[in-house]
């Protein structure tokens, strides 16, 4: 298993910073990263497995939608041990696929320590199947797509999820209020202060996700979860500018 390491990737002055990517070199520091830049992290991705443990139903999948390094993938793990759990974990990044394999191989198993029923791929989740499913998860993941796929994706979510079935999505947010968009955006800085990061840091890596990451208000989402079909939809988590929301379907 690789060593983690702490994330520096932009802490010294780059000729050019180049858009950001999920590269090796990202994926080298990614559990760093992220936890000292997106508030509330751990809450949400362990919520995600109690969230999938109601909401699963036997004989059914659940998707992990750019699923990383199987974060949200390993909370379902540990919160559902029926051995039939089948899990479609996806994510367009070989690296992140790559380390996702070896950790899978150390931790995704049943409490009689078989491997537990996960195919991992990489793969365009906009390209992909999403079939016989009651429970779909994209964390962080939905941010990074282009906003025109962005319906017809939650619409083949819709049609693949089972009545009942939930998508889980958690994203960094925008404020259509001005001042709560600044307060909020502004405290964000604070909290990636507060965690280490240098100004130099702050500044390149922002750099790197303009016109990359594409933040929506809670208000977009919930009215494409509505043109998509969802019976209803619902913020759960919101910690600064980053939430969690379910969307659900009709029974």
């Amino acid at each position: 298993m690789k060593k983690e390491h702490k994330d520096a990737i932009f802490a010294n002055p780059l000729d050019k910073v180049a858009t950001f990517s999920f590269d090796d070199q990202v994926v080298q520091v990614f559990p760093d990263m992220i936890k000292r830049s997106v508030p509330g992290y751990s809450n949400m991705i362990g919520m995600t497995g109690v969230i999938a443990k109601r909401y699963w139903q036997p004989g059914t999948r659940i998707y992990d939608l750019g699923c990383s390094l199987g974060a949200s993938t390993l909370s379902v793990c540990h919160q559902i041990s029926d051995p039939s759990l089948e899990i479609v974990a996806l994510d367009n990044s070989q690296a992140m696929i790559e380390r996702c394999q070896q950790v899978f191989a150390q931790e995704a198993l049943t409490e009689t320590g078989e491997p537990r029923h996960i195919h991992l791929a990489c793969a365009d989740i906009n390209d992909s199947p999403i079939e016989n499913a009651s429970v779909v998860i994209l964390n962080f993941t939905f941010q990074f797509l282009p906003l025109e796929t962005r319906l017809p994706l939650l619409k083949r979510i819709m049609a693949g999820l089972a009545p009942g079935g939930v998508l889980v999505l958690s994203e960094k947010v925008r404020f259509d209020e001005h001042e709560q968009q600044d307060t909020l955006f502004d405290l964000h800085l604070d909290f990636k202060r507060a965690n280490g990061y240098s100004e130099l840091e702050i500044s390149q890596k922002r750099a790197a996700l303009e016109n990359f990451l594409q933040a929506e208000s809670f208000a977009t989402h919930q009215q494409r979860f509505a043109e998509a079909g969802f019976a209803e939809s619902c913020v759960w988590f919101q910690y600064l500018n980053f939430a969690s929301m379910l969307a659900i379907k009709a029974r």
